[in-house]
C-alpha cells in the first residue's frame, strides 16, 4: 500500500492510499472513521482526488460524521 498524501481539514485526518489500483480515501474523527474505494481508472491523475476533499462530497462526509456521532453517543448512554 502506497500513501498518496496525508493532511489534516477542519479537524478531519485524511489519508489517501493507492493499493489494488484502487485509491482509498480514508476520512477519520475522533473515534469515528468513512473509506471511499475509488478505481484508479476512474481517476485521470492523482491531483483529481483533491475534488474529494473539498465543496460538496466533503461537506457531506462531515454531516455523516456528525450524524455518526449522534448515534454513537446514543448508543453509549444505553448501555
Amino acid at each position: 500500500m502506497r500513501v498518496v498524501s496525508e493532511l489534516v481539514r477542519e479537524e478531519v485526518r485524511i489519508s489517501i492510499f493507492s493499493w489494488n489500483n484502487k485509491y482509498i480515501l480514508k476520512f477519520e474523527l475522533g473515534p469515528m472513521e468513512q473509506t471511499f474505494k475509488l478505481n484508479e481508472l476512474d481517476i485521470l491523475e492523482e491531483g483529481d482526488l483533491e475534488q474529494f476533499l473539498e465543496g460538496e462530497f466533503f461537506e457531506n462526509v462531515k454531516k455523516r460524521f456528525e450524524e455518526m456521532g449522534i448515534s454513537l453517543r446514543r448508543q453509549l448512554e444505553n448501555l
